[in-house]
């Protein structure tokens, strides 16, 4: 019989403890494909949220009061309501028919100014504003020199007299002479007339010959 060598029987005798031990395991490479999907994905978010962070502040943030409005934009010239005091000398008929269709289509207001009452010949005076542009039909032509300037504001030609106080404005190639005074308070006194001129051509026929001046 053969000897069993104590070596043998200890050869034998190991248990898996005794065995070496295995070395850590490998860890895979990163995908470097996958690490820059990952980069775009978080560079593409950030900005999306703060987007929707703006939006979200922006949409809870209190509105602005809106500012008052400019008194003197909008509130219109204060003036007074009482009769403003116009002769009303008597008219010949004709006249006095022609005076009654101007006074018929005038404006209600001239620019900013609104019509008036006046104290006597409403179908032949009207006024405006405060102080008041008054409009007086039926009175007499001034006489224009071959020399004097005339003015021509919608197809109505006028002469003009300055005062100390006003400027009177004056048709001169008209049926019915017109006249309008424009109070000192108010520049630029031709621009007052643009207006009632629209209504002379509607209701006062020209008359022949104009002043040389006189255009259109």
């Amino acid at each position: 019989m053969d000897k069993i060598s104590d070596s043998t029987l200890a050869g034998n005798d190991r248990t898996d403890d005794d065995r070496p031990a295995a070395g850590p395991a490998e860890r895979p490479a990163p995908d470097r494909t996958t690490r820059r999907a990952a980069l775009i994905a978080t560079a593409v978010a950030l900005p999306i949220t703060l987007l929707v962070a703006f939006l979200a502040l922006a949409a809870f943030a209190p509105d602005e009061p809106a500012a008052d409005p400019d008194p003197s934009a909008s509130a219109p010239r204060v003036q007074s309501t009482t009769p403003v005091p116009m002769a009303a000398p008597p008219l010949a008929e004709r006249p006095a028919v022609v005076c009654r269709a101007l006074l018929s289509q005038l404006p209600d207001t001239v620019r900013d100014l609104a019509q008036r009452p006046v104290t006597a010949g409403p179908e032949q005076n009207a006024a405006y504003g405060d102080p008041a542009l008054t409009v007086a039909c039926g009175g007499a032509e001034p006489s224009v020199g071959p020399t004097e300037d005339v003015w021509t504001v919608n197809k109505v030609c006028w002469h003009l007299a300055q005062q100390a106080d006003a400027a009177v404005l004056t048709t001169v190639d008209r049926e019915t002479a017109v006249s309008v005074r424009v109070p000192g308070a108010y520049e630029q006194p031709l621009q007052w007339v643009a207006g009632i001129s629209d209504t002379i051509v509607a209701s006062v026929p020209s008359a022949a010959p104009a002043p040389a001046g006189c255009q259109g």
